[in-house]
């Protein structure tokens, strides 16, 4: 049989500020929406409204840049002060030139500027920078479990984050927390159509779906940091999004 997919956006929910009940605002916008979860959907959720919740937004004024920083600041002519947060957030810096500050994130993935942001947040009286989740893994699992108990429903849960791609432009849609779903579909070993042993076929289930949630919800002004993903197959695991992450010992480009 073949399967049909279906992405909900979930509109009207408000601006988030520390503390909020992210599940419990994502229900009610569903319910003024004529939506409801069901058992098998996964909630796709951004980062930034994640971070936003967790209280991970750092005043500029307090962050006091180290000689590293004040090093690479010059050589990406960036704000030093922004570049120890990326530092602090960071275990390798693998690439720098104006404007661009790639690095291994504490979590294990690589990435410009280790997910530190200013865009779509409140800067208050001064400037100040939001950091990612320090755990989406665990965000992701206290998401649906918080939905389990609003709406009784079994979802998994993305954490949804837009990361470049080395040797292609732009960003796509990850994921960079999970919860309740199989990230990883390893098809080593079963045969193809012609009874051939797949030898490397791994499939990135998770990044496949925030990548397709992510058009919905935009990058800039759309206002939508929720979209429900329906008619993913499922598939019992354990993994998370760490799961994701290549070994250090597989990288090639080191």
């Amino acid at each position: 049989m073949t399967r049909a997919l279906r992405f909900d956006p979930v509109p009207g929910l408000p601006m988030i500020r520390p503390g909020d009940d992210l599940a419990r605002l994502t229900a009610n916008a569903l319910a003024q929406a004529g939506l409801e979860l069901a058992g098998g959907d996964i909630v796709c959720v951004a980062q930034k409204i994640v971070s936003k919740a967790e209280g991970r937004s750092i005043p500029l004024a307090g962050v006091q840049p180290g000689p590293e920083a004040i090093r690479l600041a010059r050589e990406t002519e960036k704000d030093p002060r922004l570049v120890q947060l990326i530092l602090d957030e960071s275990t390798e810096v693998m690439r720098q030139r104006p404007g661009v500050l790639i690095v291994r994130h504490r979590l294990g993935f690589v990435c410009a500027h280790a997910g530190v942001d200013q865009s779509n947040i409140e800067h208050g009286d001064g400037e100040c920078a939001l950091l990612l989740p320090a755990d989406p893994d665990a965000s992701a699992a206290g998401l649906r479990e918080r939905f389990r108990a609003l709406t009784g429903a079994s979802v998994g849960v993305l954490i949804t984050d837009s990361h470049n791609r080395p040797w292609r432009l732009g960003t796509v849609g990850t994921a960079i927390g999970a919860s309740g779903m199989g990230v990883l579909d390893d098809r080593r070993g079963t045969a193809d159509l012609y009874g051939r042993e797949l030898k490397v076929t791994l499939s990135n289930r998770a990044d496949a779906v925030a990548a397709a949630a992510t058009l919905l919800m935009g990058e800039t002004t759309e206002r939508i940091p929720v979209v429900i993903a329906r008619g993913v197959a499922p598939l019992e695991s354990d993994d998370t999004a760490r799961s994701i992450n290549r070994p250090l010992e597989e990288d090639l480009f080191r």
